[in-house]
C-alpha cells in the first residue's frame, strides 16, 4: 500500500482538478521512469513503481477517484468503515498492466489507445554461410509485411481531414453503466472500441492507416551467432493500426552446412585422412582453417582418430572475446588399388617387423589379449 500519509494526486504530480486525460498522461510518464526494465535491481524504482500503479488505478476510475475525493485512503481500507475494495494487486499484474497499457499487447489486443492495435511481430528466417556467421556480415532482406500508410501517415482519415472523437463513449472506446452497486463497462457499439469515427477515409488504406508492401531492410549479423539464434530488430514488424505502435522483427539464422568444417559450440572440427606411411614415419601436411591455410606436423608413429588442435582458429563468442579452436581428427586411410609388386612388398615388410620380435602394434596385441581372457574365463 502507498504511505496513507501521501497522496495519491501527489503521486502523480498532480492536483486535485486534474482531468483524466492529464491523469493518464502523468501515470505514463512515471510508469516508464520507474518502470523495473529500466531500472533493474533499484528496489526504491520498484516501490515507486507500485505506488505510482496503485494511484493510477484509484484516479483512473471514476467511482473510485469520487470515493477517494471524500472519504481519502479510509475508502479503500477495509478495517474502516467505507471499507471498500484497496490495492490487492502482485507484481505481476502491474508488470501486465503496464506492458497492456503502454506498451501495448504484445499478444495483439490492446493498444497505447482506443481502437489502436499494436503490430504483429515477424519472423524471418535466412540462410548463411559458415564464413558469414563466423567472422560476421550484412544482408539485405526483403520482407512482405504492413506498413504506416504515407497518404495519411497513419491516421487512417483522407487527406485534409482527421477522425473525431466518438461521442458516446468520449473517445475512451468503452462505456460505463451503473446498476446499483456495480459498474458494468462494455466496447462502444457506436465506434466498436475505436474511440474515434473517420467520415472521410483515406483511399489509399481504406480506413486503415496502414498498407501491406514489401519492405527492404540491411541486418547486420554480429560474429559468432550459431543456428537457430535469432536478432531482434526493434520495430520493423508489422505497422500498427490507427498510428499504434508498430511489433518487432526477429531474424533466425540458419547455417549452411559446410564441406570440410562442424561446428560445437566455439569449436570447429575437421576430418584430415593422412596415408599409413606418413603416420607411420611423419610428415608436414597442409591443412585449411576460415582464416586461410596453415601447416600441421604430423609426428612419426601418429594413430589413428589422433585428434590436433590449433588454438583460436575457431569461432568468437558473440558476447565476450573468447575465441575458439579448430579439431582436427586424423584418419589413417590404408592404400587400395595395390599392384602385385606392392602387396609383395607389403607381405616382405610384414616378416620384417614379425622377424625382430619387437611389439609394433601394441593396441591390437592388448586388444587379442584380451579376448583370449575372456575366452578362458567362460
Amino acid at each position: 500500500m502507498v504511505d496513507k500519509q501521501k497522496d495519491y494526486y501527489e503521486v502523480l504530480g498532480l492536483g486535485r482538478n486534474a482531468s483524466s486525460e492529464e491523469i493518464k498522461k502523468n501515470y505514463r510518464k512515471l510508469a516508464r521512469q520507474y518502470h523495473p526494465d529500466k531500472n533493474p535491481g533499484d528496489k526504491s524504482a520498484e516501490a515507486k513503481f507500485k505506488e505510482v500503479q496503485e494511484a493510477y488505478d484509484i484516479l483512473s476510475d471514476d467511482s473510485k477517484r469520487s470515493a477517494y475525493d471524500q472519504f481519502g485512503h479510509n475508502a479503500f481500507d477495509p478495517s474502516s468503515m467505507g471499507g471498500g475494495a484497496g490495492f490487492n494487486g502482485n507484481f505481476s499484474d502491474i508488470f501486465e498492466n503496464v506492458f497492456g497499457d503502454i506498451f501495448g499487447d504484445r499478444q495483439g489486443g490492446g493498444g497505447r489507445g482506443p481502437g489502436q492495435q499494436r503490430g504483429a511481430d515477424l519472423r524471418f528466417s535466412i540462410e548463411l554461410p559458415l564464413d558469414k556467421v563466423v567472422f560476421g556480415s550484412e544482408t539485405t532482406l526483403r520482407i512482405p509485411t504492413w506498413v504506416v500508410c504515407k497518404e495519411c501517415q497513419g491516421s487512417g482519415a483522407a487527406k485534409g481531414t482527421s477522425p473525431t472523437v466518438c461521442s458516446d463513449c468520449q473517445g475512451m472506446g468503452q462505456i460505463r453503466m451503473q446498476r446499483g452497486f456495480f459498474t458494468v463497462q462494455q466496447t462502444c457499439p457506436t465506434c466498436r472500441g475505436q474511440g474515434r469515427k473517420i467520415t472521410s477515409p483515406c483511399t489509399h488504406c481504406r480506413g486503415q492507416g496502414r498498407n501491406q508492401e514489401e519492405k527492404v531492410l540491411s541486418v547486420k549479423i554480429p560474429a559468432g551467432v550459431d543456428n537457430g539464434d535469432r536478432i531482434r530488430l526493434q520495430g520493423e514488424g508489422e505497422a500498427g493500426l490507427n498510428g499504434a505502435p508498430p511489433g518487432d522483427l526477429y531474424v533466425e539464422v540458419h547455417v549452411k552446412p559446410h564441406p570440410i568444417f562442424e561446428r560445437h559450440g566455439q569449436d570447429l572440427h575437421c576430418q584430415m585422412p593422412i596415408g599409413f606411411i606418413t603416420a607411420a614415419l611423419g610428415g608436414e601436411i597442409e591443412i585449411p582453417t576460415l582464416q586461410g591455410k596453415v601447416k600441421l606436423k604430423i609426428p612419426p608413429e601418429t594413430q589413428n582418430a589422433k585428434v590436433f588442435r590449433l588454438r583460436g582458429k575457431g569461432v568468437q563468442a558473440v558476447r565476450g572475446h573468447v575465441v575458439g579452436d579448430l579439431l582436427c581428427h586424423i584418419v589413417v586411410e590404408t592404400p587400395i588399388n595395390l599392384s602385385r609388386e606392392q602387396k609383395e612388398l607389403l607381405e616382405q615388410f610384414q616378416v620384417s617387423l614379425a622377424a625382430d620380435n619387437k611389439n609394433h602394434s601394441p593396441q591390437e596385441r592388448s586388444w587379442f589379449e584380451r579376448v583370449k581372457a575372456f575366452f578362458e574365463g567362460h
